[in-house]
């Protein structure tokens, strides 16, 4: 199975997100970088607005993500709930 991954810019917007990435995703591995997170999962990663509203106690546009998202690796599949990279076969 591939990894897909999800690279952010390190600093304080997008922390809360890493964060509700790693709650989410149990099987994901971070690597930081100077100025840079990337996050990569085997097969699938989930991003969830409720668990990112629930770490910062505030609504959340999940389309804020994109301000500090860098690049990443996978099909994406989105609505205004989650994000969820994947590799379909």
């Amino acid at each position: 199975m591939s990894n897909v991954f999800i690279a952010f810019q390190a600093n304080e917007e997008a922390r809360p997100v890493v964060d509700a990435i790693i709650a989410d995703n149990p099987e994901a591995q971070v690597v930081h970088s100077p100025g840079l997170i990337k996050i990569d999962a085997p097969g699938r990663l989930t991003i969830r607005r409720d668990t990112i509203e629930g770490l910062t106690g505030r609504p959340y546009d999940l389309q804020a993500i994109h301000v500090n998202l860098v690049t990443l690796s996978g099909h994406i599949d989105e609505d205004d709930d989650q994000l969820t990279l994947s590799w379909k076969h």
